[in-house]
C-alpha cells in the first residue's frame, strides 16, 4: 500500500469541501469550509492520511503523534494503525482542550511518558492557534515537540505562526491542490 496524493485530493473534494459562508475556527470568515473529518472518519480517506503522514515522517519516527481533539483523534489512530500494518512502533495521544476534574486530570491523555519525542497532527491549519495550544499542553507534559504535521493548509499564516514559535509545518495538500488561491 502507497500514499495517493491524487486519490486523497479526490476524497477530500468529494466529502469534505464544501462552498458558500463559514466562519472558521479563527474567527475569520471564508467562502469555503474543508471538514475533513469527514475524510478521515472514512475508511479510504483514513488509509490514505494515515499512508501520507507516515511518508512524511520517513525512517525515523517520533516516539508518538497526536493532537487537540477532536479533530486529531482519527489522524492519530490512523498514523498509529498503519505504523502497526507497517511493522513499525507508534504512540498516539489526545490532547482534551480542557482537563477533566475527575480521573487523572490530564491534559494530554495516551501511553507518552515525559521525555518522548512528538509530531503534533491536524486536520486543517489557517493560522495554527488549534495546534500551537496543543503544543503548549504537550510541552507542559514533558513531550518534545519536532513539528506539525496537517492534512491541508488554507495558507493563511499558520506556517509563519508555527515558524515564528520554532516548529516546521509539513502538509499533505494546500488549498492550491483544489484550485483556490489563497489569500494575498
Amino acid at each position: 500500500m502507497q500514499y495517493d496524493k491524487q486519490r486523497l485530493i479526490e476524497i477530500v473534494r468529494e466529502k469534505g469541501l464544501k462552498f458558500g459562508d463559514f466562519t472558521l475556527a479563527s474567527g475569520k470568515k471564508a467562502s469555503y469550509y474543508l471538514d475533513c473529518r469527514k475524510v478521515t472518519l472514512s475508511s479510504e480517506g483514513a488509509l490514505q492520511v494515515g499512508l501520507g503522514i507516515l511518508e512524511m515522517l520517513g525512517d525515523s519516527l517520533p516516539d508518538a503523534v497526536g493532537g487537540m481533539a477532536i479533530g486529531a483523534d482519527p489522524i492519530s489512530a490512523s498514523v498509529i494503525t498503519m505504523a502497526a500494518v507497517q511493522g513499525k512502533s507508534l504512540a498516539g495521544f489526545i490532547v482534551r482542550k480542557e482537563a477533566k476534574a475527575h480521573g487523572t486530570g490530564q491534559d494530554v491523555e495516551g501511553p507518552v511518558v515525559s521525555g518522548n519525542s512528538c509530531v503534533i497532527v491536524e486536520d486543517v491549519v489557517t493560522t495554527g492557534g488549534s495546534s500551537l495550544k496543543a503544543i503548549e499542553k504537550v510541552e507542559a507534559a514533558g513531550l518534545k515537540v519536532l513539528g506539525v504535521i496537517a492534512i491541508v493548509d488554507r495558507m493563511e499564516g499558520g506556517k509563519k505562526a508555527f515558524a515564528d514559535a520554532g516548529y516546521e509545518l509539513r502538509t499533505l495538500l494546500t488549498i492550491e491542490d483544489f484550485g483556490i488561491t489563497p489569500p494575498q
